[in-house]
């Protein structure tokens, strides 16, 4: 099989890695890419995954038998829409599926409508309103923008003071149209995972766990990025309580999303908090998270290209992992990250041995070598 990978970071190196690794996947190329994943064998073609018209004509004058989709954006554009009407398989949902990452709003009332245990919330829709709702309540709270805002519009408040400013900050444009409604949620404790799961919009076939790490620096210190590294399994978080989570989160959603109409293909990630009332969903993505997809695909012994060729085609897939050992990944990332970003700085050769891998991420190629392009550079 071919199969054409759309987007450019780590996380698509790693799920091209495994779809080349996986045997039944002959050639993978991956729109648009990097340089670092040409040195691990993989091609790449600068396409922009906005421009589906070309993607659409590349697939189709190529002969690649699917594509996977792997960015969020792609998805809430309907790339897999535009695929299917041109009569071009693609794993992952389409755009009304894709709504429970495109929309906070939209994901907090399927699981109210569905008894889908989540934090108590409210929505709105102008800063008044929401201001008196947060000092009604007081902190520690979570504000968090309705739509995509590149995983920064989600803010925990400890203090009052941070929870008003958080909720100016939405409306007053910070992070664009995706702060024109705002989430206000009750904060949950207890320990976090990332539990994702291969659906074909009826059955699940749940992933390892895993866990990000958001700070950028050591100690728990520093701003939140988009992931500093992550391993998996998640030890302290028990098989009872994931157990439980499949039963009363993943397939209750999969089957809530079936019922309504929008039926969910793809990869659903449902981000988890284990508190002492039991597992409750922090929110939902519609794809592969970054940087766990590049700890989880590691462990997964079967054949990717096949399970997923026979979720495009009806048919049961088999997905199996090992459950013996535990995988850890590194970020490598520019200084200034997440905010300052420096970029230009020569990166090292990095020699792994054969139980380690280097996924590229924000490269690109200098004059004598790769070098950062952006905040996070590669992942071991």
């Amino acid at each position: 099989m071919k199969v054409l990978v759309i987007g450019s970071g780590a996380r698509e190196h790693a799920i091209a890695h495994a779809l080349m690794r996986g045997g039944s996947v002959s050639e993978v190329t991956v729109a648009p890419g990097n340089p670092g994943m040409e040195l691990d064998g993989i091609r790449t073609t600068q396409l922009n995954p906005s421009n589906h018209a070309a993607l659409i004509d590349f697939v189709k004058n190529n002969g690649y038998d699917w594509v996977f989709v792997g960015p969020e954006v792609p998805l809430i554009e309907g790339i897999v829409d535009d695929f299917a009407a041109a009569g071009i398989k693609a794993f992952g949902p389409n755009k009304a599926a894709a709504q429970i990452e495109g929309s906070k709003d939209f994901a907090k009332q399927l699981m109210e409508r569905h008894d889908i245990p989540t934090a108590k919330y409210q929505t709105f829709d102008d800063l008044e309103r929401s201001t008196a709702y947060v000092r009604e309540h007081g902190a520690p709270i979570v504000i968090k923008a309705d739509g995509l805002a590149a995983g920064k519009g989600v803010i925990v408040a400890t203090e009052l003071e941070q929870a008003e400013e958080a909720v100016r900050e939405c409306f007053g444009g910070t992070f664009g149209d995706a702060g024109n409604t705002v989430v206000i949620e009750e904060m949950l404790t207890g320990p976090e995972c990332s539990l994702l799961a291969f659906t074909d919009g009826k059955t699940v076939r749940p992933m390892a766990t895993s866990q990000d790490h958001k700070r950028a620096l050591e100690g728990d210190l520093g701003p939140n990025t988009g992931g500093m590294g992550a391993y998996s399994p998640v030890p302290q978080i028990g098989q009872d309580v994931i157990d439980t989570a499949i039963e009363t989160i993943v397939k209750p959603t999969v089957q809530a999303m079936a019922d309504e109409g929008t039926p969910f293909t793809g990869i659903l990630y449902a981000g988890l908090i284990a508190t002492a009332d039991g597992p409750k969903v922090i929110e939902f993505n519609a794809r592969f998270g970054d940087p766990e997809t590049e700890v989880v695909l590691p462990k997964l012994t079967s054949d990717l290209g096949a399970g997923i060729n026979a979720i495009l085609n009806d048919e049961t897939p088999e997905f199996t992992w090992d459950e013996d050992n535990a995988t850890l990944g590194v970020v490598l990332a520019s200084d200034g990250y997440p905010t300052n970003v420096v970029k230009g700085a020569a990166i090292p050769e990095i020699t792994v041995d054969d139980d380690s891998h280097v996924y590229y991420a924000g490269v690109a190629r200098g004059e004598h070598g790769l070098v950062a392009n952006s905040g996070r550079v590669l992942l071991v």
